[in-house]
């Protein structure tokens, strides 16, 4: 009955509230976290500092306490900065003159062992799609010891027709880079080559090659698993490099989808590199505000929105600009956090549990600030009943649809559909599952340790637009993701990004109202 009656009370408040969420006051932080006076914001760089510093003055203007462990706003994430220098080598040979292949060019990467220095001399191993998988039957390093040796490889997983086989279509945490370079290091790979094609990574070199800058990472704790390399070659490079086993790479993807298939090495052919590195150990944060709770007992609950607050810095020159400013991704999503959380902390009555707003860090380097605020969250994370993510917006108005990717999963989905009927939303699918959208934005980081999580993200339906605008936006935006082009403009229409932030902020509500704690999920 408590809850019955504090969610029709706050339902009799709610639209006052989100009126307090308007475009008009998401524009200026846009503009702000994009501008080139952020660098890129750049993990552990000025421009990174300043966007952090700048979110947690916002979180404090708009009512939030702190959230963070030590009473501050602001979370410590230790990390090590990787760069790797331009005159590190790699190359590939078969007992005659040697394949070299240049930085950026043809390979990128870093090093996960975090010292200054590596060198490689080993035999090349073909791993297919390096995947450990037993439930599927399916085991890439089955009978073949990789100890000492480079695994070259594709990332994404073996194509079916079956949909239970790897979820179908449906990319898994197999599929991902990630896995890739983590289940290498497992087997004792020296190092780790992924062959870059756009189908199985879902982007273009051009996003990799972006990259090729100092990398964060969690500073490795003695005597964990690690690569002296974990790079990535272009499909030319891959091509050059499988020719001196008499491969090609057509032949060896379909290899690698096969069933039965297994590890094998590459003939003769042998990788070499020499790769020096230039380590540096940085702080930066997570912004963690929080409004507490209305309710005695269930206040140690909460509700966590994530935006993440970081890009990729200064790097390469693009048409003379170097500033990668990140205004799509994810300038936009830390706006309508903070947004949300101005409108939150004016509610009266308080929805029954807390909700922690956290603008989070290195989520460009592998959802690390994400993770890190999962497992080192300042509540114990049972309480946590659901984390709601918001990455990366598109300007150019309203619409119809939404995407919820991973909602399915979870208890209260019925709650969920109910509030898009109530916006006058559809949901639609995710357009690309084999992209693995549910495993690469930082509501995953939660997902995987049980806690209900998903994205909240725009669907392509635009009203008052013809048909077809959707389609050219992508693929305009396509060439933009991840480059200098990503920038703020004045044109741009930020009603989309009202109505999806009212919509985060209703759910929100309706979650911290829950008479029940949701049940934890499965996020495999």
């Amino acid at each position: 009955m408590r809850a019955a009656l504090l969610l029709i009370a706050g339902a009799a408040l709610l639209p006052a509230q989100m009126n307090l969420i308007e475009g008009a006051k998401i524009r200026p932080h846009v503009k702000f976290l994009s501008s080139d006076l952020l660098e890129g914001r750049g993990v552990g760089l000025r421009g990174g500092q300043l966007a952090a510093a700048y979110i947690a003055s916002q979180f404090e203007a708009a009512g939030l306490k702190p959230g963070a462990a030590d009473g501050s706003y602001l979370q410590p994430v230790p990390l090590r900065s990787v760069e790797v220098a331009p005159s590190s080598q790699l190359s590939a040979s078969a007992g005659g003159k040697p394949v070299t292949f240049r930085w950026l060019d043809d390979f990128v990467g870093t090093s996960h062992t975090q010292e200054p220095a590596a060198a490689i001399e080993a035999e090349a191993v073909f791993a297919g799609h390096g995947i450990t998988a037993p439930e599927f039957k399916w085991e890439d390093y089955k009978g073949v010891d990789v100890r000492g040796k480079v695994v070259v490889l594709f990332t994404n997983e073996p194509q079916s027709d079956d949909p239970t086989f790897f979820k179908g279509k449906a990319l898994t945490y197999y599929g991902r880079w990630t896995y890739k370079f983590e289940e290498a290091a497992r087997q004792g790979a020296v190092a780790a080559l992924i062959i870059h094609t756009t189908p199985t990574a879902s982007y273009g070199w051009q996003v990799l090659r972006a990259n090729g800058r100092p990398q964060p990472q969690v500073r490795r704790a003695p005597g964990q698993p690690a690569l002296a390399f974990a790079g990535w070659i272009t499909s030319e490079a891959g091509g050059r490099l499988l020719g001196l086993a008499g491969k090609s790479v057509d032949e060896m993807l379909k290899a690698a989808d096969t069933p039965g298939f297994r590890a094998m090495p590459l003939g003769k052919v042998r990788i070499h590199g020499k790769f020096a590195f230039k380590l540096k150990d940085i702080e930066t944060h997570n912004v963690v505000g929080m409004a507490p709770g209305g309710d005695p007992q269930l206040k140690s609950e909460a509700v966590v929105f994530t935006a993440h607050w970081d890009h990729l810095g200064i790097g390469e020159a693009v048409r003379g600009d170097r500033i990668y400013n990140g205004a799509i991704d994810n300038a936009t999503g830390c706006a309508m956090l903070i947004e949300m959380a101005r409108a939150w902390a004016s509610m009266e009555p308080k929805p029954l549990r807390s909700a922690y707003f956290v603008a989070v860090t290195a989520e460009e380097s592998g959802l690390i600030g994400s993770r890190y605020f999962a497992e080192h969250p300042p509540l114990d994370a049972a309480r946590i009943a659901a984390n709601l993510n918001f990455d990366s917006f598109a300007p150019y108005g309203r619409v119809r649809d939404v995407v919820l990717t991973g909602a399915d999963r979870t208890s209260f989905y019925p709650t969920v559909r109910n509030v898009v009927e109530r916006y006058q939303l559809t949901i639609k699918p995710d357009g690309h599952p084999e992209s693995g959208g549910y495993y690469r934005s930082d509501h995953y980081s939660f997902a995987r340790l049980g806690i209900p999580a998903f994205s909240v993200n725009m669907g392509s339906d635009y009203e008052g637009k013809p048909e077809g605008f959707a389609a050219e936006k992508n693929k305009e935006y396509a060439s933009r993701y991840h480059q200098p082009s990503d920038e703020y403009s004045e044109e741009w229409d930020f009603s989309g990004m009202e109505q999806f932030a009212r919509f985060g902020f209703a759910l929100g509500v309706e979650i911290a109202n829950l008479e029940r704690i949701p049940a934890r999920v499965d996020a495999k």
